[in-house]
């Protein structure tokens, strides 16, 4: 499968130009990229790196090493987000730590009625969010500040805080995948020994900066679910969500 995304990279066609043309020889020049790009995946770069697009909630991303490759699991981030707004398309929201800007862009589309904000401390991060907010025609609607976490936004006015933001710890480095430790940007990965270091600064950010009612929603792993459920002790109508395997996914809670 992947030799055959290559492929198609190298030839900029689709799935359905490779089938109606099986006859079809490389030329010299593009058989030496397509030799290029295989070497490159044998090295264990991430196709995603090598193609710099990754599809998200049916949207097609601008990626690049600078930022984290968007997952299907972060999908149910957005499911939460949208079960838990029902009520009201017209709040406040803000995504923490936006790497492409996939959440943020994702909300801005499904929330059409939305005030949408995105925060990431990395410029070269920014700057692909902004490239992907421009590709969907979505920039506009999504305003991006350079900042850690929620620092300098303005306190007690949002109604979801959303994130996907570090949360492996150090000490499971070796079961993460050899091309994510390679490759990806460690900064969005590894959130210290434990894994909870930055939910735990987020949390109390997130209190400031919602409304009375608001909503926190996180990206979490198996491993701290129970470390978050005891950071967020405090706040109301605390969820962990699984996600297909059955791993817990996705921690959501109100602020009082």
């Amino acid at each position: 499968m992947n030799a055959e995304l290559l492929l198609r990279f190298t030839l900029s066609c689709d799935r359905a130009y490779l089938f109606a043309h099986p006859e079809r020889e490389l030329t010299t020049e593009e058989q030496t990229r397509y030799e290029e790009t295989l070497d490159q995946r044998a090295r264990g770069v991430p196709t995603q790196y090598i193609t710099g697009r990754q599809e998200f909630w049916g949207m097609d991303f601008i990626v690049s090493p600078a930022v984290l490759i968007p997952r299907p699991e972060t999908e149910h981030v957005i499911e939460t987000v949208l079960k838990l707004s029902q009520e009201s398309n017209d709040g406040r929201i803000v995504d923490v730590g936006a790497g492409s800007g996939c959440i943020a862009l994702a909300l801005a589309k499904e929330l059409p009625l939305a005030e949408i904000h995105a925060t990431d401390n990395s410029p070269a991060a920014l700057e692909i969010a902004r490239a992907n907010a421009a590709r969907h025609q979505l920039e506009n609607r999504v305003h991006f500040h350079e900042t850690d976490l929620l620092q300098g936004l303005d306190r007690g006015t949002f109604d979801f805080v959303v994130s996907n933001p570090p949360y492996v710890g150090e000490s499971e480095e070796d079961q993460v995948q050899l091309e994510v430790r390679k490759f990806e940007p460690r900064a969005a990965v590894f959130a210290g020994p434990t894994g909870l270091e930055v939910i735990e600064r987020l949390i109390p950010q997130s209190r400031a900066a919602l409304k009375p009612g608001g909503r926190l929603v996180m990206e979490i792993s198996g491993t701290i679910a129970d470390g978050v459920k005891r950071l967020l002790s405090a706040w109301q109508q605390v969820q962990i969500t699984n996600d297909l395997q059955g791993i817990p996914r996705v921690a959501s809670a109100q602020r009082s």
